[in-house]
């Protein structure tokens, strides 16, 4: 009777599932599955739902999808007829998927050794270039995703093995987009594109967080003050700005007849002199003004000065004898 106990509490026992060494932090792959493509996630909604992953599964629909048939083969049984888990499968695929493009393994007198297959890149020349991340409004950012602008010629396997090679970054999955410049018409009529404007956006799902930094917007005053401290420290951005305020104005206006430098270059500066001066000369109007009515008040004749070198009219010489 003990016996028959214990093999139903044995069957009856639940345990958590075996979980792969390998696999995604629940954030990452939370994210990796809210950045799938629209058309992807609407396919796996129409599955049925014995060919769903479970929820408590670290497999995709997709590579649950491929252990079942290969499970059903027979291609994943060992030497001792046990069939391999799922997380054993898993660690399998992403160490075939993290492995080093480009290298294999030759037998030398007994000894392995890598071998390189191809050509080295000591000195890449491409450009990758780290953009924020699209964030809809009211959600907050994913720092299991880096996004960067790359030429229209990388691969999404170059991508992988800039990464690796330079930053020594995992990547889980890369969603590449090639976007291009609209036409715009120049002086003359015709229509061409701009080259800044046509990029391929790639956009990489990390294992490990990366926090981009906070914009500038988003920051508190405190906190942008540092920034800014920091930027100036580093970079002298306002010694750039002054500097290339003065040459711009050197090259342009240096030849300028009878021209003269003020000090003012920024618009607001050379708005309030403009007012500054307009102000003064309305004081003067009223200050003359009040002069005339004084005089007015008095009964003093009043006249304008002719002009230098000239005479009087005969008129204003008889007025002036009245």
């Amino acid at each position: 009777m003990q016996a028959l106990c214990r093999v139903a509490r044995r069957l009856y026992s639940t345990q958590p599932p075996e979980r792969a060494a390998s696999a995604l932090p629940k954030l990452a792959a939370t994210a990796r599955d809210a950045s799938a493509p629209m058309a992807v996630r609407e396919r796996r909604e129409r599955k049925r739902a014995h060919l769903k992953p479970p929820t408590d599964s670290d497999l995709t629909p997709s590579e649950y999808s491929g252990y079942r048939r290969a499970l059903a083969k027979g291609e994943l049984m060992d030497q001792r007829g046990r069939d391999m888990t799922e997380a054993q499968w898993l660690d399998a695929l992403n160490e075939r998927r993290t492995r080093l493009r480009g290298l294999k393994v030759t037998d030398n007198n007994g000894e392995k050794e890598l071998q390189v297959v191809g050509q080295r890149i000591y000195l890449p020349n491409i450009i990758f270039r780290m953009v924020r991340n699209h964030t809809p409004t009211g959600k907050p950012y994913n720092p299991y995703e880096a996004t960067f602008r790359v030429p229209m010629s990388v691969t999404k396997t170059d991508v992988r093995s800039y990464l690796s090679a330079m930053y020594g970054v995992k990547t889980t999955y890369i969603r590449t987009a090639n976007y291009f410049s609209p036409l715009y018409r120049k002086y003359n009529g015709a229509k061409a594109t701009r080259s800044y404007r046509t990029y391929k956006r790639a956009v990489v799902g990390l294992v490990d967080p990366f926090y981009y930094p906070e914009a500038m917007e988003d920051m508190t005053a405190e906190d942008r003050k540092e920034r800014m401290e920091w930027l100036n420290e580093k970079f002298a951005l306002d010694a750039l700005k002054r500097w290339r305020r003065h040459e711009l104005v050197r090259t342009s206006l240096s030849g300028s007849k009878n021209w003269r430098f003020t000090g003012h270059l920024r618009r607001d500066k050379i708005l309030k002199a403009v007012a500054r001066s307009r102000s003064r000369m309305l004081r003067e109007v009223e200050d003359v003004k009040e002069e005339l009515a004084d005089k007015r008040a008095q009964g003093i004749p009043i006249f304008s000065d002719t002009k230098r070198g000239s005479q009087p009219s005969r008129w204003r010489e008889a007025l002036l004898t009245n």
